[in-house]
């Protein structure tokens, strides 16, 4: 109970969070900065720190980020989150979170029905258009937020690359 209720609560948070980082359009922070500021990306934000990726996503870039919310990652398996941020899963963590990352600036109007893009992490997400934007099985609920190194399109799932 506690758990719906707090993933509720995350997910009406992350809402109103995304209003509010809607609104930074021409914000010149760079990605990490954006995202802390937005505060619908904790989780996010703290694996990224524990993966030691903040200065990469600080650096000259750009890079465009799938950015999935709190409520994202508070809709995976229990557990899940507390696994990948262990030391020992350092790895993978990196491999989930590169995967969100694509080399360039890519802006929505540059997205089409079907494309493939080469993550960051390797392996190819899959854009579809059909039915609004979807990364792989996640859909984009705010895009093109420019940033001084790129851009962050707001998922609302995490997406996990294929296993090898």
């Amino acid at each position: 109970m506690l758990r719906k209720s707090l993933i509720a609560l995350t997910a009406a948070a992350a809402l109103a969070g995304t209003a509010v980082f809607a609104g930074s359009y021409g914000n010149k922070k760079d990605i990490v900065d954006t995202a802390v500021e937005a505060g619908t990306f904790e989780t996010l934000v703290a694996a990224v720190s524990a993966a030691e990726l903040v200065d990469t996503l600080k650096s000259e870039g750009p890079f465009t980020v799938f950015a999935p919310t709190d409520a994202a990652f508070a809709a995976l398996p229990e557990g899940t989150v507390e696994t990948l941020l262990k030391p020992e899963n350092k790895d993978q963590l990196i491999a989930v979170l590169t995967y969100h990352v694509v080399p360039g600036k890519v802006m929505s109007t540059d997205l089409s029905d079907d494309m493939a893009a080469k993550t960051v992490q390797g392996s190819d997400i899959m854009i579809d258009l059909d039915d609004g934007v979807k990364i792989n099985e996640a859909s984009v609920v705010t895009a093109d937020i420019e940033t001084s190194n790129g851009v962050i399109h707001v998922i609302d799932a995490v997406i996990l690359p294929p296993q090898s």
